[in-house]
């Protein structure tokens, strides 16, 4: 069913993407095209898929939550790549292709016979993209890497965690989906530069590499101090003002907070907030005047404005907060977010299902073109369009598809 809320896009109709990704990074940037109106074609093995299709332990093989939500309004071949009828197929769909993507393990798609030299000379106008954990000449360049290991060895880990405490993994996939959308953004400037040139290029983003680019203001605060940025809890390491932070709630749950964020730019946050919360006195203050005040007696200042906000749910806080025109927002967990109304109104959450299935709720592209969201279709099943693929990029008859099949280069 249809979102009546979103649309399909057609910002790159007419684009065709072999899909050599699995698991999260690659598969991200590569559903961000398909999002986009691209034609993505994902290659998986016969037997097996892509890994992300088997990580329920004990669970049959039948597309998890997982890979569905990093494989929408994509097409599946099934294809044996040490196959030479399947290799001939996928040079073939490669020559007509206008993107590559592959993050194998190093060396694995060398291996293969479709490195960045043979798929180059097989089409000049290709757009080569690879994925890896650590970027050629790096001392750990044959390293492999998941998102939590870009995490460590980016730097990202060692600013997050309490002040005192050991470093801590931030929550969300960084190293995966934040890699895949750096990719993602590069490809469409290839492409545009294509127009004039008719030329493809080797796009090639490392994971560890890909976490600087989140670091910047980790960087810029080292540069200003000269030592390395620490951990600060729910603070901001390298920005000192107060009030700052997470503040709790009623009724008390474990994601009963509001952040309150006051910047040193914007005096008025200091004398909005004393207003808000009752303590009008206070306003003009010598203890509390400046930012640095406030921050020599932060624990004081945050004790202000916790005995306020316990009084007040974490979505009261926020609105009353935001209201009078100071940041805030309330900590929503993931379930919150699922079942709120606006994301559904507003077709920034959808949800999708396939034949026999329960429908599953999945995020979407989050820019909206011209008022709407991209449209979400559900993930295929593993090998639901290798004769449709077959077909369109290749004119091969069923004949031809079946005698493929029965001599096991395709599935």
């Amino acid at each position: 069913m249809a979102d009546e809320t979103s649309t399909s896009f057609d910002l790159l109709t007419g684009i065709r993407v072999v899909d050599f990704t699995q698991f999260e990074a690659g598969p991200s940037c590569t559903e961000a095209l398909a999002w986009m109106g691209a034609e993505v074609v994902k290659i998986e093995n016969p037997q097996r898929g892509d890994p992300g299709r088997r990580l329920r332990p004990g669970a049959p093989d039948d597309d998890p939550w997982y890979f569905n939500i990093f494989n929408a309004n994509k097409k599946s071949l099934a294809v044996d790549l040490k196959h030479p009828g399947g290799q001939d197929l996928v040079r073939r769909l490669l020559a007509r292709a206008d993107i590559c993507v592959e993050n194998f393990a190093p060396g694995t798609i060398e291996r293969l016979g479709f490195g960045w030299e043979a798929v180059h000379a097989l089409n000049p106008r290709l757009i080569y993209c690879q994925v890896k954990g650590f970027g050629e000449g790096s001392p750990h360049e044959s390293g492999l890497a998941f998102d939590m290991i870009a995490q460590a060895s980016g730097g990202t880990m060692s600013v997050t965690g309490e002040k005192d405490g050991p470093p801590l993994k931030p929550g969300i996939s960084l190293g995966d989906t934040g890699t895949g959308m750096l990719m993602a953004a590069t490809i469409a400037a290839a492409l545009f530069r294509r127009h004039s040139t008719g030329q493809g290029c080797r796009l090639a983003v490392a994971m560890q590499d890909a976490m600087l680019h989140y670091m910047r203001t980790n960087f810029a605060t080292t540069r200003r101090t000269g030592r390395a940025v620490g951990r600060g809890g729910a603070k901001v390491p390298g920005v000192t003002n107060a009030p700052m932070g997470l503040y709790p709630c009623a009724p008390g749950g474990p994601n009963d907070y509001v952040y309150i964020m006051t910047s040193r730019a914007n005096p008025e946050h200091w004398t909005r907030l004393l207003t808000l919360i009752g303590r009008p006195e206070l306003i003009g203050d010598p203890r509390y005047a400046t930012p640095g005040d406030r921050l020599a007696r932060e624990a004081e200042v945050d004790a202000l404005i916790a005995d306020w906000t316990r009084h007040h749910t974490k979505t009261e806080a926020m609105a009353l907060v935001s209201g009078v025109g100071v940041p805030a927002g309330a900590v929503f967990d993931t379930l919150e977010l699922s079942n709120d109304p606006s994301f559904a109104a507003r077709g920034i959450i959808q949800s999708v299902a396939r034949p026999d299935e329960a429908p599953m709720k999945i995020p979407t592209w989050p820019v909206r073109i011209d008022g709407h969201p991209a449209r979400v279709i559900a993930a295929p099943r593993l090998g639901a369009d290798t004769d449709a693929v077959l077909e369109s990029w290749l004119e091969l008859d069923p004949a031809r598809i079946a005698g493929l099949r029965a001599e096991g280069a395709v599935a």
